[in-house]
């Protein structure tokens, strides 16, 4: 498949309250927060996943500190009250990920082992336990189909700590069209790439792994017909291609490198300010979540580009460009690169960028997209926000500037790594405006664009409730690391306007925003 990038470069400018793009403001006029439920455990992961069953007005949020998906009333969004939870006790080790689909709820459930295979487990919205299916290695994320015909998992099969056992990533095609008492299970897998390896613009990261091993399934967006459903490979700077009916795998393709030798970044957290530059650095997208969506009768896939590394005690890729030895060819002024005040500090991989094979670096790539981007179901790239999420991050929060997201005070801190790390991906329609929602996981807050045209988002708002005065371990900072999000419609709202629920990882606090438009 072909991919197209689609750039669009702008100036923001805050007015009024908002970020106008173009000259032009979105229909959006207000995000506000309205109500909060707080676990109180800081940096434990106690609020991660969530959905939202419209029929008994509750939020399901997946709690990795209590090893539970506790379920929160909301049918008044300014007071959020746990009243039940489910336990992922019964079923292996932690829920992971949840969905909702009428009156079913869906876990994807990791082992006690995380290499051995995990299950899916089938609750009703009430409580009781239905079924569970055994799955792949690792389910990290599951979803309904639209129809409610299947439910799909994505199994990563990460390794363990010492890297002695790699199991298959694969994704569960479980189909309860017969019902869930009746329901089967395939395992959609890559061997298939083993021959062949990774596609154009993709990796295989791990040296000596195949293809079905080295590929980790993230995340995944099933479109509006329930027929085809795509598979975010993030660590392969990938996406997979399901058809959910056959259950297969039937393409993987490689999202290829972004230049930022033309596309800014900063790239140091050792030179004591903002410097969005341009550096001779290939970004892999390395997307986290994906989500299909309709506008004018075509599928569009949002993806949020994430970035991640393979990163273990007995193997890791993770490399900074000052601990490189750089072609001399390639950097004639390879010193002043490796300086740690320019791309010294950046963390690079050892997978890629010896084109030659001689032992030296001919290329520096960098981890994630620090953007987000939209694809048509061709596959082709039709948009990426370039880097507007980290210069936008810069004129609205000068001294907080790519903080990390567990302490304040931590300004620059991540600009070696994946600057905001957008990570949470949502899309809300809104009378005849579609947005997209993104989270990002350090900074905190979410990003709103007006996708209505999706080969040319304008930006909305930037909305966040993160305290940088306050003491994040205390719980007085806020909302902090957004892991998950749900847009509520104003149908399905229990107060009749469109909400946001946010689930934030580090603070173990769901925020409900109340969405208004024009």
């Amino acid at each position: 498949m072909k991919l197209k990038t689609t750039l669009i470069i702008v100036a923001a400018a805050a007015a009024g309250g908002y970020w106008v793009l173009g000259g032009a403001q979105a229909s959006i006029n207000g995000a506000r927060a309205i109500g909060t439920y707080s676990t109180g455990a800081f940096d434990e992961g106690a609020a991660e996943i969530v959905d939202y069953d419209p029929k008994t007005k509750q939020l399901f949020v997946v709690n990795g500190d209590a090893k539970t998906v506790d379920i929160l009333d909301i049918s008044e969004p300014s007071e959020p009250k746990k009243v039940a939870e489910i336990s992922a006790a019964n079923h292996g080790k932690a829920a992971n990920s949840v969905s909702i689909h009428k009156d079913l709820v869906a876990l994807a459930i990791q082992a006690d082992d995380k290499t051995q295979p995990g299950k899916v487990a089938i609750y009703k919205t009430s409580g009781e336990f239905v079924k569970d299916f055994t799955v792949g290695a690792l389910p990290d994320m599951v979803i309904f189909s639209p129809d409610g015909k299947y439910v799909l998992a994505a199994c990563e099969g990460e390794p363990n700590d010492d890297y002695s056992i790699d199991p298959e990533g694969t994704v569960a095609v479980i189909d309860i069209s017969n019902g869930v008492d009746k329901g089967t299970v395939k395992m959609a897998d890559f061997k298939k790439w083993n021959s062949s390896g990774a596609p154009r613009g993709a990796r295989i990261v791990k040296p000596g792994a195949t293809a079905a091993q080295d590929f980790e399934p993230e995340y995944i967006a099933v479109s509006p017909d329930s027929k085809t459903a795509w598979v975010t490979l993030q660590e392969n700077n990938a996406v997979g291609v399901i058809d959910i009916a056959a259950g297969e795998i039937t393409n993987v393709v490689g999202l290829g490198f972004k230049d930022h030798s033309k596309i800014p970044l900063d790239a140091s957290n050792k030179d004591d300010k903002i410097n969005l530059a341009t550096w001779p650095v290939l970004g892999m997208y390395q997307p986290d979540t994906i989500v299909a969506f309709e506008v004018g009768g075509e599928t569009y896939l949002a993806v949020a580009n994430e970035g991640d590394a393979k990163d273990y005690d007995g193997w890791s890729e993770e490399v900074r460009v000052k601990d490189l030895t750089l072609d001399a060819e390639a950097f004639p002024n390879a010193a002043e690169l490796q300086d740690s005040a320019n791309l010294g500090r950046l963390k690079t991989t050892t997978s890629l960028g010896d084109a030659d094979g001689d032992g030296d670096h001919d290329q520096i790539y960098a981890y994630g997209g620090r953007s987000f981007s939209i694809w048509n179901a061709a596959g082709e790239m039709i948009f990426d926000s370039g880097d507007e999420i980290e210069r936008i991050l810069s004129e609205s929060f000068p001294n907080e500037f790519n903080s990390t997201n567990d302490e304040n005070g931590s300004f620059d801190n991540r600009s070696d790594d994946k600057g905001p790390e957008p990570e949470a991906l949502e899309i809300g329609k809104m009378g005849d405006k579609t947005y997209a929602f993104v989270g990002l996981e350090r900074m905190g807050g979410f990003m709103i664009y007006d996708v209505s045209n999706p080969a040319a988002p304008s930006f909305v708002d930037y909305v966040t409730t993160r305290n940088f005065e306050g003491d994040p371990a205390a719980g007085t900072a806020g909302d902090l690391a957004p892991e998950g999000l749900k847009f509520i419609s104003k149908s399905d709202s229990p107060n009749g306007k469109a909400l946001l629920a946010v689930a934030n990882e580090v603070s173990g606090t769901t925020t409900l925003f109340e969405l208004t438009s024009d």
